[in-house]
């Protein structure tokens, strides 16, 4: 009797023992498998980014061949779409297109510098524009004193719809507004009840460069045009036209026939504010390796050299 308790016991030690050997080399098993599998994403991951690189690479190419031109237009090389192609010998296809972000409005314009006080305020040329490009968007205008207050440096809002610290930390969660230069348009999602769908109609035509970048007239919008003039005389002008035809032979429409049916002071504010060649430009990637698909997006800056340096990457966002 006693010997038979025993076995039974050794039998049950023996039973506990192999469960517990089973699941430690599953775990072992199963650690070694996500290691494996997180080393193979962190590689591919690189070659991506280097692929991105290599397109960053013949976008500057193609930059500063055409940088040497009075104008920045759609006809020139850099504006052509790169096909998919293949890195050879790497299993890599890219396909890649660049865009001149220096044809959107400048979110960043909606302030300017005050010489006499030093100090950054709001700017109601562009605060204007920007309350435009919104009621067309169908977006309720009151987000353009809140952007103002979301740069600007005081803590008085701005209009009668700004907002400042007391606005924001009564949101869930609570924050505090940046009062600084915004480096991504997303960053107007979080104006207060900005949400998705308005931010979809909108990024189209906004970007997030240094607050003095002039507009492009030779490749913005019809829309972005039509608002930038602020003329409450002719609102609608180039959103009607055929703009990618019109711009196949060259720049249109040129300074002098963007500003030709405005008065002075208008006329002046304008001319100021818009050019015909571009420093800003954004590069989309589109990368495959194998089933694994990434998109880079890269801002490029052309310096006056017609040097081209990247100052900014994001994988998968805008």
């Amino acid at each position: 009797m006693i010997r038979t308790r025993q076995r039974g016991v050794a039998l049950l030690v023996a039973i506990v023992i192999f469960a517990v050997a089973t699941l430690l080399a599953a775990a072992i098993t199963y650690s070694k498998a996500m290691t494996a599998r997180r080393a193979a994403g962190t590689f591919t991951l690189e070659q991506a980014l280097q692929a991105g690189m290599a397109a960053e690479a013949l976008a500057s190419i193609a930059l500063e061949q055409d940088g040497s031109e009075a104008q920045t237009e759609t006809s020139q090389e850099w504006a052509q779409v790169q096909q998919p192609v293949e890195l050879e010998g790497t299993g890599v296809w890219i396909a890649a297109q660049v865009e001149d972000i220096g044809g959107r409005f400048n979110l960043n314009s909606v302030v300017k510098w005050d010489d006499k006080n030093k100090t950054f305020i709001g700017d109601q040329h562009q605060t204007d524009i920007f309350r435009k490009l919104l009621v067309d968007l169908d977006i309720d205008q009151r987000y353009a004193d809140l952007l103002v207050d979301w740069i600007d440096p005081d803590i008085a809002p701005s209009g009668s719809s700004g907002g400042e610290d007391t606005l924001y930390l009564s949101q869930v969660p609570p924050y505090r507004p940046p009062n600084t230069f915004i480096t991504h348009s997303s960053e107007l999602l979080a104006l207060p009840g900005f949400g998705r769908d308005n931010y979809r109609k909108i990024a189209p035509y906004v970007t997030a460069l240094p607050y003095d970048t002039p507009l492009n007239v030779c490749t913005a919008s019809g829309l972005v045009l039509d608002v930038s003039r602020n003329d409450p005389v002719n609102e609608s002008e180039f959103r009607g036209m055929d703009l990618p035809q019109q711009r196949e032979k060259g720049c249109f429409p040129v300074k002098t026939v963007y500003t030709g049916v405005l008065t002075d002071p208008l006329k002046s504010e304008v001319l100021g504010r818009v050019e015909e060649k571009s420093s800003w430009f954004r590069l989309r990637t589109n990368i495959r390796i194998g089933t694994a698909e990434f998109v880079l997006y890269s801002v490029l800056f052309r310096e006056g050299t017609n040097k081209v340096r990247t100052v900014q990457r994001s994988f998968g966002s805008e």
